[in-house]
């Protein structure tokens, strides 16, 4: 028999109890588009405690890390979970903000839903235990939470904290997270990584770096000490716009803001050493023909990473074309060395001064040690070209005039650069100068891509058959002092 159909009173009362009880579950439908998901799986790996989302405005940042404190706190994790689990005991965490309104509006709404509507946030209705509200004076907001954790019977607590309470609030509780929603001074930063450290706990925090090159986003993208983590997700990453919305959404931040807020960039203004589009800089991989000389320029370094940028030449249209990149820090020169021969022994490589040091163990100066292992190291340090008939060499080294050539290839696209060499352009993103003068930290492919542009005149095309660089026609008449050492 066919059922009779239902009455409109009754189908709209079951499409309203249907749509409460979605409500109702939210996490459950919760999928992580592929940023986020970098971000959840991320500490799942041994000897990371510090997770920095940085992101465009309104890219489902806080979304995320709301589900993420959800899980953690109810103990029921999605089939597709790979990141850290708490199954064995409840958790205690804390869910901060800049203000009490702030917290109110953002990290509290998405977990427990709108004010009057407690349950349909992230938090599912059937596991909330208690809600206690503040006493602080901001209308609506929570001090702590109480949620059943189901694996192990228990009861969960989550207490909300902004950082307009100041240090002292921040004081004495032991934590298995702290979930920092938009971002904190350094002294509340410091304390709250304090209250997970004798659990062994995490920090995560999820903001757009509107504040700039501050001290919390220096920690993460210039000293990246161990332990930290970062996930960069830009608009282009966020799949519930279309492109048409995307373009629209861009072109309405103001053009200094613009970078930080589609893309989670640091807000440089004019302190950036680039002050250049992205856009016009950035290609696919390119097929590169056999006949365009190519160079590698390398950075030397220990403790901050040794880098090496490899480029290819169109000399019909002086485009040069940015295609591999490679930074390691703390390895000795012997990995150095292999890693980029697999790129192409016979690729002449221009290195800086650094490279007429001596090592300190075996005495050799450096360059020649690189030389020794195979590195086709150009006879000379990297140097600015000499004035037409003078001698190589003659050019200097002054870092200006280098920076200015380089910003003119970007600006009339004749620099190109692999949209897939995240590290290049991370660096190229952050670069900038404070008080007029470049700022040498997180520089290194920076300075790379600069030695090599100043040695462009070097650069060989490779001989057919033999495996062995000739020198390309267009090299100066002093082409001997660049020649392999």
């Amino acid at each position: 028999m066919t059922p009779e159909p239902l009455a409109p009173e009754a189908l709209q009362k079951l499409e309203r109890e249907i749509a409460t009880a979605l409500a109702n579950r939210r996490l459950e439908f919760y999928e992580p588009y592929p940023k986020q998901r970098e971000f959840h799986a991320a500490k799942a790996f041994p000897g990371l405690t510090e997770f920095l989302l940085v992101s465009g405005n309104q890219t489902g940042k806080t979304l995320c890390a709301s589900a993420e404190v959800a899980m953690h706190a109810t103990g029921i994790y999605p089939s597709w979970w790979v990141g850290r689990r708490f199954q064995a005991k409840p958790t205690i965490g804390w869910v901060t903000g800049s203000t009490g309104g702030t917290t109110r509006d953002n990290p509290q709404r998405l977990l427990l839903g709108e004010v009057g509507a407690w349950g349909t946030g992230m938090i599912p209705k059937a596991s909330i235990k208690e809600i206690k509200k503040s006493t602080h004076g901001v209308a609506d907001s929570i001090d702590s939470l109480f949620v059943y954790h189901a694996p192990s019977g228990g009861v969960s607590r989550i207490s909300f904290k902004s950082y307009d309470q100041g240090r002292e609030r921040w004081q004495g509780d032991t934590l298995d997270y702290i979930w920092f929603d938009e971002e904190p001074p350094m002294d509340i930063y410091s304390e709250g990584k304090t209250r997970v450290q004798a659990t062994g706990g995490m920090v995560f925090m999820t903001f757009t770096p509107l504040q700039g090159m501050s001290d919390v986003v220096r920690r993460f993208l210039i000293e990246k000490p161990r332990g930290t983590h970062v996930t960069q997700m830009t608009i282009h990453d966020a799949l519930h716009y279309t492109k048409d919305q995307r373009d629209a959404i861009i072109a309405g931040y103001p053009a200094h803001e613009r970078e930080a807020r589609a893309d989670g960039v640091p807000t440089m203004g004019s302190g950036r050493v680039f002050p250049v589009d992205a856009a016009m800089l950035d290609e696919p991989p390119v097929q590169i023909p056999r006949h365009w000389p190519r160079i590698c320029g390398m950075d030397l370094g220990y403790n901050h990473p040794t880098a090496a940028v490899w480029m290819a030449w169109d000399r019909d249209t002086d485009v040069v074309h940015v295609y591999d990149c490679y930074r390691v820090r703390e390895q000795v020169p012997v990995l150095h060395a292999a890693a980029m021969k697999a790129r192409g022994a016979w690729i002449p490589v221009a290195w800086p001064h650094d490279g007429m040091q001596h090592d300190r163990s075996s005495g050799i100066v450096i360059a020649q040690q690189y030389r020794n292992l195979g590195l086709a190291m150009l006879k000379h340090r990297a140097t600015n070209p000499p004035i037409q008939g003078q001698l190589e060499g003659s050019g200097g080294v002054g870092i200006e005039a280098p920076i200015l050539d380089m910003l003119e290839r970007m600006q009339t696209s004749r620099l190109k650069v692999a949209s897939h060499l995240s590290e290049w352009w991370e660096e190229f993103r952050l670069y900038h100068r404070k008080a007029g003068v470049i700022v040498k930290e997180a520089d290194d492919l920076m300075s790379a891509t600069r030695y090599g542009l100043m040695m462009l005149r070097f650069a060989k095309v490779q001989q057919e058959g033999s495996g062995r660089p000739v020198m390309a026609p267009y090299v100066s008449s002093d082409a001997s002092m660049g020649v392999l050492g």
